[in-house]
């Protein structure tokens, strides 16, 4: 016999660490605020939907951030207050399903299949999830819910902030054809601006598409394209999911020659990645630093302590050394990456904060 249709919903606090600092301090109530470092080497980390107005989100540059919007208030974040209400929020979820996968400390998907609290159907389930979480947090989420977990996190981003949205089987080709590829989890900008120089924009382009065409331009991850495409994901929600490494990587406006650039370029990566090991108190003890060249060719330099990397100064100062070793470089360099590898066993449990009790 057929298996059951999943019944999933995906949950996405809204603005999560500002909300939570405007909550806290009514001040900031209706101001353009940013969580981060105001530092010329600081990064967002959090934006305010009123801050978002003026083009100001995470991983931009502060400096970037205060040209967009002059206006703009910086508050210091606070890990351990998001933490916490992260925490609030896990229990609120594991009222209604044990089947609960942690994304970040804003995000999770749940498998209400089993319908534990009797309210009939997924949606009324993600209702009553979103009013729990304002009334014992003060905060709004927003909810997608579908029949995996491609759409259900596609449908969450459709109603922001505070509303939810349902994608059911039958109106999801329809749906999914209307959306333009950039919106796609697993399709980043570089993947994006590609499809758009092949001619696919849209869902419809992208189903439309044979399958050996997407494995020529695309490698191992056309079978995914292909199937998201026709509204298909097998992938089960699962809580026990370890995560492997966590990078983070720019591309510069324009390509960097100067060392000292280059080198704050790798540093800035190295604080989000920090940022992520932090809040998720998982700290890996393998450092990767990739560099890509004006003419695209790629080199990565990589070293693996005896013990993790616990700091950020010791994450900084490692990333620094491993960029060294290509510098100095007569070629423009167009990107840099960092990432965190070699967590310790069963790492995601220590990476639960991103939403555990």
């Amino acid at each position: 016999m057929d298996a059951p249709v999943r019944k999933i919903i995906h949950v996405d606090m809204d603005a999560f660490f500002a909300s939570v600092e405007q909550r806290d301090d009514p001040a900031l109530r209706g101001l353009p605020v940013a969580v981060g470092s105001a530092s010329p080497r600081g990064v967002v980390a959090a934006a305010s939907y009123e801050a978002r107005r003026f083009g100001v989100r995470s991983a931009l540059p502060s400096v970037t951030a205060l040209r967009r919007c002059p206006d703009l208030v910086f508050v210091r974040p606070r890990f351990e207050v998001y933490k916490a209400v992260s925490q609030q929020v896990h229990a609120i979820f594991a009222e209604f399903t044990d089947l609960i996968q942690p994304l970040s400390l804003d995000e999770a998907y749940l498998d209400v299949t089993d319908d534990r609290q009797g309210l009939g159907t997924a949606w009324l389930t993600a209702k009553a999830i979103r009013a729990r979480i304002l009334a014992e947090t003060g905060l709004t989420a927003s909810a997608g819910v579908s029949y995996n977990k491609f759409l259900a996190k596609l449908a969450s981003d459709h109603r922001k902030p505070n509303g939810q949205f349902a994608v059911t089987p039958d109106m999801a080709a329809d749906w999914i054809e209307t959306l333009p590829v950039a919106r796609f989890h697993g399709v980043g900008p570089v993947t994006a601006r590609k499809m758009e120089a092949l001619g696919i924009r849209t869902g419809g382009d992208l189903r439309a598409c044979p399958l050996p065409f997407l494995q020529r331009h695309f490698g191992s991850a056309a079978d995914w394209y292909h199937a998201i495409a026709r509204g298909e994901d097998y992938r089960p929600v699962n809580p026990h999911r370890v995560r492997k490494s966590s990078g983070s990587e720019t591309t510069f406006r324009e390509n960097l020659v100067d060392d000292a650039a280059i080198e704050a370029g790798v540093r800035s990566m190295a604080d989000d990645v920090w940022r992520w090991c932090a809040r998720a108190q998982s700290f890996g003890r393998t450092v990767t630093v990739k560099v890509k060249y004006a003419d695209f060719q790629q080199v990565t330099r990589s070293r693996t302590y005896a013990d993790p990397v616990a700091s950020e100064a010791a994450l900084q100062a490692a990333a620094r050394d491993l960029v060294r070793t290509v510098l100095p470089t007569i070629k423009g360099v167009r990107l840099v990456g960092v990432t965190v590898s070699s967590f310790p066993e069963r790492a995601e449990e220590s990476a639960l904060p991103l939403f555990a009790a």
